[in-house]
């Protein structure tokens, strides 16, 4: 057997089937790299202006606060969280609204937790493609394993003897796509948990700021009151 058995012999003798889903892995490989690398610039840049949070309490006047969030929340998650709840807590904003019939204390919570999910929402966008590339990888790749093997039970079959030049190249073909859909699924599965662990952290922060804006809202002296 002269010919050398490299990638660019067994993709030379793959058909259809097998490069359909050798595009397929590298598609999802892409589109998961992309996420990767977006959500790591923007979980990284969210992580530094936590410490933005005890500056808020620091400063002299509300709106000293709201500034000094805002010149350190790049990413504009806790921003606001903060602005907005502070002009829930406005009667004069509220004039003229079905807002002014409603309880402080309640607009206010009302508040916090919409910003709150609408951080929730954010965060969490791109993790489910991650999960489903981590957990569905490893079965494209064994697709295109088993037709692999049914390439070489054919090439056997076929030459009524096992032959090692006919059972190389199909082999060879299963193994590999058995590694892609490993290499696609392996970095996917790992920045999943990565990135929720960042999101259960800021969440946390996010919750416990939330508490303490409105026990200050709500027991504190009034926005424009």
């Amino acid at each position: 057997m002269n010919q050398t058995l490299g990638f660019a012999h067994y993709w030379a003798q793959g058909d259809v089937v097998t490069h359909s889903v050798a595009y397929l892995l590298l598609s999802m490989s892409v589109v998961s790299w992309y996420y990767i690398f977006s959500k790591a610039w923007s979980s990284w840049r969210i992580r530094r202006s936590a410490g933005a949070l005890e500056g808020f309490w620091k400063a002299p006047t509300l709106d000293d606060a709201i500034a000094v969030v805002k010149n350190a929340d790049s990413e504009n998650v806790y921003t606001p969280l903060a602005a907005q709840s502070v002009q829930a807590a406005n009667v004069r904003s509220q004039a003229g609204s079905l807002n002014a019939n409603v309880d402080q204390g309640e607009l206010i919570t009302r508040t916090l937790r919409q910003e709150i999910n609408r951080v929730s929402s954010r965060l969490e966008s791109g993790l489910t493609l991650l999960a489903s590339v981590g957990s569905t990888a490893p079965f494209v790749g064994l697709f295109g394993t088993v037709w692999g093997i049914y390439h070489a039970l054919v090439a056997v079959s076929t030459a009524g003897t096992v032959q090692i030049d006919k059972v190389a190249g199909p082999v060879g073909e299963a193994l590999i796509m058995t590694a892609l859909g490993l290499v696609v699924a392996i970095p996917a599965v790992l920045a999943y948990n990565a990135f929720t662990r960042v999101n259960r952290v800021t969440l946390a922060e996010l919750d416990a700021f939330a508490h303490d804006l409105h026990a200050y809202l709500t027991t504190g002296a009034r926005v424009g009151k």
